[in-house]
């Protein structure tokens, strides 16, 4: 006989999906509109839908774990990070021996290991190394993030592919819907992101709070608190003693060497709490992560993300808060999308000559008061009219930059093109896309002549 001490089995397939099988498979009161329960539900789910999980950290593992747990078979996760010591407490499918490896790559490995028949493919890169068709092949892409800017970036690709009619209403066949979720110590969000219908990230930004940032006279004169400290071995010491040598936040001996600068400075003024944790969080403005809201959170966000593929139930609508400070605080609040948001929009219009050659668009991109791109890099229609970088791609391109961009969209009066480079964002260069609206003054009486000579 068993001991009662016993680790119970583990499930079999069929009853591991039982409760599943019984969502997809009947009907109800708040189903979408579309809904069709079916016991295959689950197995058309698993062979035809593809996910992005972009974040393989503590809320990107409980990610891949809900959504694999969830019937989503064909996965993907992209994260450019690598395991640090610090991260094991609550990202749990990392363990001692994994420290210094890639993220996405053994958070993979370890959901294929447990789920079977699921693939999940792991991309150990930045964001923005990857092409815009990349992100298009994705039905839905998760967001487990804990970076304003990469939020922003990867909420203007999927609003790149939005298009609109003649009437300005988004064309439904090319909404990338996304689900996205953040979290803050006790604190967290899940919010489902419809191109075109409810709010991007971009019309609610103003819900995030601005980044804290000390007077550079307070750090180098009156410091009071331990984050003075290590900003001041940061901000000012680092570049007195390494001049010209740039800072690298995921270099052990360069925080080291801020941590004992710090230390040093926090003793001078008789100022105490200075660790080596607390220089990491201020120096990568580490947000405070608890593994249960982590594992709260995720639930929220694998469920409209099943919700929204199967129409087993109507979407939240469209931003769920939690709070489990005190006690437990779940609320829906539903905000409404800015109709002139430059990012979900239909993009913001551009009017050329049609002699404007392709340098001269780019020029301008830089001195538009809208979007102060520098650096830009266009597309049109998935072609490469100009590549900034990699170095082989400025080459192959670099001809098309003296060629009028009226030949160079094949005569169209009206064309929407792709434009990435470096914007201003809250004081600081950060990585930017943005879909514009390009128009060509006099083109349409240019087309009837060429119609005309032809016939």
């Amino acid at each position: 006989m068993a001991s009662p001490d016993a680790a119970p089995p583990p499930p079999t397939e069929p009853e591991r999906w039982r409760d599943l099988d019984m969502l997809l498979s009947r009907p109800g009161n708040l189903v979408h509109s579309t809904f069709d329960p079916s016991p295959g539900l689950r197995d058309l789910i698993g062979s035809f839908v593809e996910v992005l999980v972009v974040g393989a950290g503590g809320l990107g593992c409980e990610l891949l774990k809900d959504l694999a747990l969830s019937g989503f078979k064909n996965l993907h996760v992209i994260d450019m990070d690598t395991i640090d010591v610090s991260n094991l407490n609550r990202q749990f499918l990392f363990r001692i021996q994994d420290v210094g490896k890639p993220k996405a790559e053994v958070a993979a490995k370890r959901v294929m290991e447990r789920v079977s028949g699921v693939t999940i493919v792991p991309h150990f890169c930045r964001i923005e190394d990857k092409e815009l068709e990349f992100y298009k092949q994705f039905q839905i892409i998760v967001l487990g993030l804990d970076s304003i800017e990469a939020r922003s970036y990867i909420n203007s690709v999927a609003c790149g592919f939005l298009e609109y009619d003649a009437d300005d209403k988004p064309v439904q066949e090319t909404v990338k819907p996304m689900v996205d979720g953040g979290t803050e110590g006790f604190k967290g969000h899940a919010r489902v992101i419809m191109p075109g219908t409810t709010p991007c990230f971009e019309c609610n930004i103003w819900l995030f709070p601005p980044q804290v940032k000390f007077p550079l006279c307070t750090l180098a004169e009156t410091p009071r608190t331990a984050a003075h400290c290590i900003e001041y071995a940061h901000l000012i010491k680092w570049d007195e003693v390494h001049s010209g040598k740039p800072f690298d936040a995921d270099d052990a001996e360069h925080m080291q060497w801020i941590y004992s600068e710090a230390l040093k400075r926090a003793e001078l003024f008789g100022i105490s709490g200075v660790t080596y944790s607390l220089t990491q969080g201020v120096v990568k403005n580490i947000i405070p992560a608890i593994a249960s809201t982590n594992a709260i959170i995720s639930a929220a966000c694998a469920l409209e993300a099943l919700k929204l593929v199967s129409g087993s139930s109507r979407s939240v609508s469209n931003y769920l808060t939690y709070n489990g400070l005190e006690g437990t605080h779940i609320k829906v609040t539903e905000f409404v999308r800015d109709t002139d948001c430059l990012v979900c929009g239909p993009g913001t219009l551009i009017e050329l000559d049609t002699s404007s050659t392709l340098s001269e668009f780019i020029k301008m991109l830089e001195e538009h008061p809208k979007l102060l791109m520098a650096k830009a890099s266009v597309t049109h229609e998935g072609n490469n009219l100009y590549m900034q970088s990699p170095e082989v791609l400025e080459q192959m391109t670099r001809q098309n930059l003296s060629i009028p961009m009226f030949e160079l969209l094949k005569g169209t009066p009206f064309a929407t093109v792709h434009v990435s480079g470096m914007a201003e964002s809250n004081g600081k260069k950060v990585s930017s896309l943005r879909k514009l609206r390009v128009s060509f003054k006099g083109a349409e009486e240019v087309s009837k002549m060429d119609t005309t000579e032809s016939s």
